[in-house]
């Protein structure tokens, strides 16, 4: 969904990518698995963390852009991943989207070198904004510290906002620190700047606390029952909708979760081809996809 001044609220989904048997994008797949998403009430994260993006070239993401526009699929339900370690990348993806009717991106921080200064990430940012020069532009911070190991930190936030009122939208806080999630909505509470959840695991906390949404992998396989926790996180079920979402995640995360996701999409669409990885990511193996799809089906999926 969005909110009345179009900006990106609920929950969305880093799409997950599909690959052909030549390793190259499946653009029909990927355009399917979109508008099951959306018929969810799922929004659009492209080009996210789960999405394999590290693993896909600039090229190829101008080119699923270019389908997922062909395809009419609404811009405004789309957060479109544009980080990488080359500025002039992500400038490239950046004005890829906005010509699309994207104004909503998603920046990863340059995470090649370590230890660097507020001031080197505060240069970088800004030197995307300045370079792209375009009002509509509404950037979203994409924390993810355990990754990247390059946080944005609560000072370098505070200066965006000041020096771009407008531009620096919000963040994805995948920290996996409730109370540092919860800083930060304290912290920039009616700045507008909006904090999405990383995961469903703490949704209904987040969503008391004030946060725009959830950003979350297993909106994927689950995202019917995230969207609707999102949105009525405060109705009488809302503690066992909870628990059940988090069960489900929690089997998902026994194994590595980008392949346990596609290895259940497959099963769900009697589809081999989603069980496809880009290295050096592998498939589940055979007895770990068993694994997988019984817990599920104990879980009331899959069955």
């Amino acid at each position: 969904m969005t909110t009345l001044d179009r900006r990106l609220a609920g929950t969305l989904s880093p799409v997950l990518t599909p690959f052909n048997t030549d390793g190259t994008v499946c653009t029909r797949r990927f355009i399917e698995h979109c508008e099951r998403l959306l018929e969810q009430d799922v929004g659009l994260a492209l080009f996210g963390t789960n999405s394999e993006s590290a693993s896909m070239t600039i090229s190829e993401k101008r080119r699923l852009l270019e389908a997922v526009y062909a395809a009419q699929l609404p811009p405004e339900r789309m957060l479109v991943g544009v980080g990488a370690c080359a500025l002039a990348e992500v400038v490239e993806l950046t004005q890829a989207a906005l010509a699309g009717g994207s104004c909503s991106v998603l920046m990863v921080p340059p995470f090649y070198y370590k230890g660097v200064s507020d001031e080197g990430l505060f240069r970088a940012v800004a030197q995307v904004i300045d370079a792209i020069g375009d009002a509509r532009l509404r950037i979203y911070l994409y924390h993810i510290p355990t990754v990247s190991q390059v946080p944005f930190s609560l000072p370098l936030i505070a200066r965006l906002l000041a020096a771009y009122p407008g531009v620096i939208a919000g963040i994805k806080d995948s920290s996996g620190d409730l109370n540092h999630a919860l800083s930060l909505l304290h912290e920039f509470r009616g700045a507008h700047f909006d904090v999405f959840a990383g995961s469903e695991i703490h949704l209904i906390e987040m969503m008391r606390a004030g946060c725009a949404g959830v950003i979350s992998a297993t909106a994927n396989v689950n995202g019917a029952a995230i969207a609707r926790l999102c949105d009525r996180w405060a109705a009488a079920d809302g503690p066992a909708e909870q628990d059940t979402a988090n069960r489900l995640r929690a089997a998902f995360a026994r194994f590595a979760m980008i392949p346990a996701m596609k290895a259940a999409t497959a099963a769900r669409l009697d589809d081999p081809a989603w069980t496809r990885v880009r290295a050096p990511l592998v498939e589940l193996q055979a007895e770990q996809q068993a694994s997988l799809l019984k817990e599920l089906a104990a879980l009331g999926f899959y069955s």
